[in-house]
């Protein structure tokens, strides 16, 4: 499964750390590195998706590591859609998904983190965080919920909390869809015309649409103190479905062969036994 450039492609997404982000230099409709047009590109992904499904089987095989897919975006941002296709060739056995709303009473009754820790995927899993504790440093901050001394705090914690999983064994990959706001507003329209999918559409949407700039300053500064060599995060153009698609295997198979996940060894005595 080796000999492609999956390592050299996640570069470049990739955000540096102690490196400010700026995501208005940053094409939401950009389709650098793809390999092709729509068609072509979306053939390949096809193989890749394949490609996944097989290293995850050597992940769940293995038994002794674990993986943990963070994604975040603006309302409509295609979080959905990105796990739909990305994780259609793999065993449902061996992936958890956690999605993550308002916070419940007991959950708030604790730190903002223990409803996070939960979740967390157990040795050989291949976990997706559907929104993830970033909430705590965005909405929290655009809607004033906390203190700014209370959220800004919460950095260094989210850095701890993710070197803590590193250090048992969990790779943190998190991707940020980046959308621009007109294609949100196309895609939030096509939600209210079919009937079939207004159901994922809340007026709250239009709500948090009014504070776009402040939730992208928001999403700036996060990203920038916690993107870190152990747990990095990349910045995917997504206005075009296919290219995010593309490019988030790219990144996903590039810390697979990293990883490079081994089935365990056979027993002794197995060659040649005949199933009677």
């Amino acid at each position: 499964m080796a000999g492609h450039d999956f390592e050299e492609n996640a570069e470049r997404w990739r955000v540096r750390p102690h490196k400010k982000l700026h995501l208005a230099d940053i094409d939401p409709r950009s389709k650098a590195g793809a390999p092709g047009n729509k068609a072509v590109t979306s053939g390949i992904v096809e193989g890749l998706v394949t490609q996944l499904g097989e290293w995850q089987t050597r992940l769940w095989a293995e038994g002794q590591r674990s993986v943990l897919m963070v994604l975040q975006a603006m309302d409509a941002g295609g979080k959905d859609g990105t796990i739909r296709k990305v994780f259609t060739g793999v065993n449902p056995q061996g992936v958890r998904v956690a999605s993550f709303k308002a916070p419940t009473p007991d959950e708030l009754a604790h730190d903002f983190l223990w409803r996070i820790h939960q979740q967390a995927p157990a040795d050989g899993e291949l976990g997706v965080f559907n929104r993830s504790h970033y909430e705590d440093v965005l909405i929290v901050r655009v809607n004033e919920l906390a203190p700014e001394k209370v959220w800004r705090a919460r950095y260094e914690h989210i850095r701890a909390f993710e070197e803590n999983l590193a250090a048992a064994g969990t790779t943190v990959v998190k991707f940020f869809l980046h959308i621009s706001p007109d294609e949100q507003a196309e895609r939030l329209q096509a939600r209210l015309d079919d009937p079939t999918k207004r159901w994922k559409f809340a007026a709250a949407d239009l709500d948090v649409r009014k504070h776009w700039n402040a939730y992208q300053a928001a999403y700036e500064e996060a990203i920038t103190e916690t993107s870190t060599k152990t747990a990095p995060w990349y910045v995917i153009p997504a206005d075009r479905k296919w290219y995010r698609n593309w490019a988030i295997l790219q990144v996903l198979l590039a810390h697979m062969e990293r990883l490079d996940p081994q089935f365990p060894p056979e027993e002794d005595g197995l060659e040649g036994l005949k199933v009677v």
